[in-house]
């Protein structure tokens, strides 16, 4: 079941058309990512579907309702962390929730979400207090506390140290476990493989594909590569008389296979029958950051 669907989506500022012609759905459930560089018009979009911004073309429709004309009914289906968002330095962070949660007419229990995003110690913390890792986990409870049917996290991860961003990951993961469709906005190729069950990969306001991470490597090919030093002698034709091999190429004392379908599995069977050790053995395919250069032309930075 689609709970949004965006259609032919623009939004012109004075000097700037931030969104040219998006069109996304996403399916109730899933973790939607909306991928692409700073500036792309990433925020922009889901602005305008969380009813922030007027759209100068298109339409947006969220669990059926328009973000403009049913703000009120939107705002008890739809929760938004924003990526620029800060709370008053010396507001705690349980009157920041109790704040948030009279908002609705049938809040979550602020006490519980606030053990379910790993704050529970902090609840008489003043918002300065907190670490990137924690304020970023305080506004994820801030847009779960009107039980919304949506949550739109907007660059959720971004100045976080390695480890904070694995664990606000593992939180990601956990609000979809509990039936919210997520809505997520990065930069990062990592987060999006990592949580995505689809996404979008936008460019300079255009929508340049939408598909499975998968699905997107896919687009660019499915050749692998499996680089090894032979502890012994080995004859090249050995490999390349496996149907998975197109290539073999030497570097020095490396070994480096092309091909494709159980590439991996193939060559490292066929050695062990030949009683070669494969030293320093990596396996390379392609990922998303070589989807979007071959979809846009650009790394992505």
């Amino acid at each position: 079941m689609k709970v949004i669907e965006v259609r032919n989506l623009r939004k012109q500022y004075p000097n700037h058309l931030a969104v040219d012609d998006v069109s996304f759905e996403v399916a109730e459930g899933e973790i939607f990512g909306i991928l692409g560089p700073n500036g792309a018009g990433k925020t922009t979009t889901v602005e305008c579907v969380a009813g922030m911004r007027a759209p100068d073309g298109g339409t947006v429709r969220v669990a059926g309702l328009d973000p403009r004309r049913d703000r009120d009914e939107l705002r008890q289906v739809l929760g938004m962390q924003l990526q620029s968002a800060a709370l008053p330095e010396k507001i705690k962070v349980w009157e920041a929730l109790d704040l948030y949660a009279s908002f609705y007419a049938d809040p979550a229990d602020w006490t519980h979400l606030l053990d379910q995003v790993g704050l529970g110690h902090k609840r008489d913390a003043t918002f300065k207090s907190l670490s990137g890792g924690q304020k970023q986990r305080l506004s994820v409870a801030l847009a779960l506390v009107g039980r919304p049917r949506v949550a739109v996290l907007d660059e959720l991860t971004t100045g976080l140290d390695p480890q904070a961003r694995r664990d606000t990951w593992e939180l990601v993961e956990q609000i979809r476990d509990t039936g919210v469709t997520v809505v997520l906005v990065t930069h990062f190729m990592e987060e999006a493989e990592r949580l995505c069950d689809r996404l979008a990969f936008i460019d300079a306001g255009k929508v340049v594909a939408t598909d499975t991470p998968a699905g997107l490597i896919a687009q660019v090919g499915a050749e692998q590569h499996v680089r090894f030093r032979p502890s012994g002698p080995l004859d090249d034709a050995v490999l390349l008389a496996l149907p998975e091999v197109h290539a073999v190429v030497r570097h020095g004392g490396q070994v480096s296979v092309s091909g494709t379908g159980n590439l991996a599995h193939a060559v490292t069977l066929t050695l062990a029958q030949h009683e070669i050790i494969p030293g320093d053995l990596r396996i390379e395919q392609a990922t998303l950051d070589d989807a979007f250069l071959a979809l846009t032309g650009r790394k992505l930075s």
